[in-house]
């Protein structure tokens, strides 16, 4: 492992990828990551790049539908991840050693307007489905209003769960209480951890508060992060669970170019996990002169909390961040079948 990657997590934080290319795992475990998470547009881009054709080609040859087709290949790239960070899960008796699976983003498509109830219980159904059999697996499931009403029902049956697209305090509250409630029925042991996106908050900050100055725009994701983090050390605190109730810290990667790509890697250090970029894994790795210490505790300036709490109005950020957020993962599962339709028909024309 990398001095500086080393240094990460010496102050506290836990490594996850942010893939599940089965290469990228194979190097990850190298460097200390202890997990992974995927998603529709990780999935997607794994079967464009053609690698897993003949394994499309054989799943289309047993009769299976392009929906089936992806749901498959899906549930064998994150098993193939979960065997390989299995060793960490048996090792921290369940604490670490997890790889998410994305329930179907197209229980929020717009376009299916399905009503709330529906979605609902078809979280709760897929849930207990894709979790199976599978001991270090964690579901994920967004924290839109379907699903946090899901949350409950799911960690009463014993599914860990990554609930994302987390990005105001106001959708924490909601869900953690769900989930204390759940694991009370449940009785045992579950480990559950919440994603907060940081990144995406401080691209929209510009464009809705230009007249913010530059530094306290660049902090939002920051604090906003760092404030959830509080609040789940406060909520579990008293709990006295066997396992950690983790904040994930998501969209870690930065989009401001005149950033350091290991921005708000160094400001959430110190706690709890880092979902990485494989990018931004890379930078760091490059970087051995660099040094993480515990930062997550340490919050901007009080002169500039009070700018931004007195500017920035983050339920409103957060509504429109979640609608982009669903819009981003239904768009590539959509393509997702697509691609395997148009691989399917590339196929009956070579038979042909």
């Amino acid at each position: 492992m990398s001095a500086s990657l080393q240094s990460l997590v010496r102050s506290g934080t836990k490594l996850w990828l942010d893939s599940i290319d089965p290469q990228l795992v194979a190097d990850c475990l190298t460097y200390g990551a202890t997990g992974a998470t995927s998603n529709p547009i990780i999935i997607a881009d794994l079967l464009k790049s053609g690698r897993f054709d003949t394994r499309i080609s054989d799943l289309v040859s047993d009769g299976l539908s392009d929906h089936e087709v992806a749901w498959q290949l899906t549930d064998e790239l994150v098993s193939q991840a979960e065997k390989a960070f299995l060793p960490i899960w048996q090792r921290t008796q369940g604490n670490d050693g997890y790889v998410s699976f994305e329930l179907d983003p197209l229980l929020e498509d717009p376009q299916r307007n399905l009503a709330h109830g529906d979605r609902v219980a078809k979280y709760i159904e897929l849930g207990q489905h894709w979790s199976g059999a599978h001991p270090n697996r964690m579901i994920k499931i967004p924290a839109t209003p379907a699903g946090i009403d899901a949350v409950e029902e799911l960690s009463a049956h014993g599914v860990p769960l990554n609930v994302t697209l987390i990005f105001t305090e106001r959708q924490y509250r909601e869900t953690v209480q769900r989930m204390w409630r759940g694991i009370q029925r449940w009785g045992r042991p579950l480990k559950t951890v919440y994603s907060i996106f940081v990144s995406r908050i401080d691209v929209l900050v510009p464009q809705w508060y230009p007249q913010l100055n530059v530094t306290a725009q660049g902090l939002v994701g920051i604090l906003n992060a760092q404030r959830i983090w509080q609040l789940n050390q406060r909520f579990w605190a008293d709990k006295s669970l066997p396992l950690e109730q983790e904040i994930v810290f998501a969209s870690t990667g930065t989009k401001n170019p005149n950033d350091a790509a290991w921005k708000y890697v160094a400001a959430l250090a110190g706690s709890d996990i880092q979902t990485n970029p494989p990018a931004t894994n890379l930078a760091i790795r490059n970087q051995d002169s660099l040094v993480f210490d515990s930062k997550i505790a340490v919050l901007p300036s009080q002169d500039l909390v009070s700018i931004i709490d007195s500017t920035v109005d983050l339920n409103a950020l957060g509504d429109k961040l979640m609608s982009e957020g669903i819009d981003k993962f239904v768009k590539p599962q959509r393509e997702l079948i697509e691609l395997i339709q148009g691989k399917r028909s590339a196929m009956s024309e070579h038979v042909a």
